[in-house]
């Protein structure tokens, strides 16, 4: 796999022990994944398991949602957004089958008020063949729930210069 340092100032996000089905660590169904962050992008990399699988041998669409729904919204952390997602798209380019290894990867677009918006994608971890893109409009919380939102998961951003992502890590082609 083709690789290069991150990008400077690209961090792991870090929060409290919670029971989110992707990022969190009380989930004990859950995924577990680390979060990468960079300048309005958020990316993770995994394999998608067996038990992810809808028609045989392949990824659940649902699952694919689910991760570029994670992603975008993390993306949007640095525009201060702690919200929920109002309304999603994913175009699927081509079947994912299960135990490749995927990167999945989101950026933020633009903020009015406190509307968000982000897009996503996801790539072959090995060669960056586009797999899935997706779109997303996600609503920030009002000022005294973000507070709240901000105090109990205490984000935590942690240097990660020293690893190695795929290139596509800087690219929205």
């Amino acid at each position: 796999m083709t690789s290069e340092p991150l990008p400077a100032g690209s961090y792991r996000l870090e929060v409290e022990p919670h029971g989110c089905f992707v990022c969190g660590d009380l989930n004990a169904d859950g995924l577990r994944l680390p979060i990468y962050s960079s300048a309005d992008r958020a990316w993770t990399t995994l394999t998608i398991e067996p038990r992810f699988q809808g028609w045989a041998d392949l990824s659940h669409g649902g699952i694919l949602a689910t991760l570029l729904d994670e992603v975008m919204g993390w993306a949007l952390f640095e525009r201060d957004c702690w919200g929920v997602t109002a309304e999603m798209a994913v175009r699927y380019k081509r079947p994912v089958p299960v135990g490749r290894r995927i990167r999945v990867e989101g950026w933020a677009v633009d903020a009015r008020r406190r509307l968000f918006r982000a897009e996503g994608r996801i790539v072959d971890a090995s060669d960056g063949t586009l797999l899935c893109t997706a779109s997303g409009t996600y609503v920030g919380a009002d000022e005294a729930t973000k507070a709240d939102l901000k105090a109990r998961y205490r984000l935590r951003l942690v240097p990660v210069e020293d690893e190695a992502t795929p290139a596509a890590a800087v690219s929205t082609a």
